[in-house]
């Protein structure tokens, strides 16, 4: 069997809900920061494949995974300082306990 567009669509389908699905039921906010993760990991897989199979000459692909990728580690580095600056002040990570900016 050979692999296909197809089968890294429905992989990186699946990742994205399963991100998606953290991010909209989970109180934590590092587990939420985990979920953005695998939704950038989705379009990162949907982007090296459509390179492979649609423009295999080009590069195009991959270098937007890696901003991508860079963009990721830039969100996780400040989503976990805010995370651990709100965990120092009000002692909880959990996002609906966090109500500073609401009125």
């Amino acid at each position: 069997m050979q692999v296909g567009l197809a089968h890294y669509l429905v992989v990186s389908t699946l990742l994205f809900c399963l991100g998606l699905y953290g991010v909209l039921t989970r109180r934590n906010a590092v587990a939420i920061l985990m979920g953005v993760e695998l939704m950038l990991n989705a379009a990162n897989i949907n982007l090296v494949a459509f390179n492979r199979y649609l423009a295999p000459a080009a590069v195009g692909g991959q270098v937007f995974a890696l901003v991508v990728i860079t963009l990721a580690a830039c969100e996780a580095a400040v989503g976990l300082a805010l995370v651990v600056a709100a965990y120092r002040g009000l002692e909880t990570i959990h996002v609906d306990e966090i109500n500073l900016m609401k009125w």
